[in-house]
């Protein structure tokens, strides 16, 4: 939701998750075969069963690879995922906003390389919220995706209620905390 960079490069990630009951999964599960009662023309190239094989004729594992989306070129230097395997279920589908938000911090565009200790991402959540308590399906997208890390520390969480708390306590944010 949130990229900032600071002077010397390092970047830091917020995916905000308040009422959402999911970290955001893969899109391509969900391509229509029809929209409107019509063929849809890009259905064989853009669906996935949620699997990472090769489906619908394709070449790719991934339909993203296959309209040029490099998430598989860069994914093995962060997460413990090979690329060069099949993977039931895909590992990015439910955890697809986290492992993307971690590509973004730790890819250099420039060179093409991945730097993992160039940035980490936060995961900011309402701890109201049964979705990321334990057993929850936020929760268990953000352990698995953590858990796949070969950085632990590139992901990490906090609720909202610690920040406004902490806001409270820090005289000249404190009107922000109580707001």
């Amino acid at each position: 939701d949130v990229l900032l960079q600071c002077t010397d490069g390092y970047r830091v990630a917020f995916e905000c998750k308040l009422r959402e009951t999911e970290i955001g999964h893969c899109s391509r599960p969900s391509v229509p075969k029809t929209k409107k009662g019509i063929d849809n023309p890009c259905y064989e190239r853009d669906h996935c069963d949620g699997t990472y094989t090769v489906q619908h004729g394709r070449k790719e594992r991934c339909s993203l690879t296959g309209i040029g989306v490099r998430y598989w070129s860069h994914a093995p230097d962060l997460f413990r995922w090979a690329s060069d395997r099949d993977h039931v279920p895909c590992p990015l589908r439910d955890t697809y906003q986290l492992a993307r938000n971690a590509l973004a911090v730790c890819i250099d565009e420039a060179r093409g390389v991945v730097l993992p200790g160039s940035g980490h991402v936060v995961l900011i959540y309402d701890a109201r919220n049964p979705a990321f308590t334990p057993g929850g399906t936020g929760e268990r997208a953000y352990t698995q995706a953590r858990d796949a890390l070969l950085r632990k520390d590139l992901l990490r969480r906090c609720s909202w209620q610690v920040i406004a708390a902490r806001l409270c306590t820090t005289s000249s944010l404190r009107w922000l905390g109580d707001e």
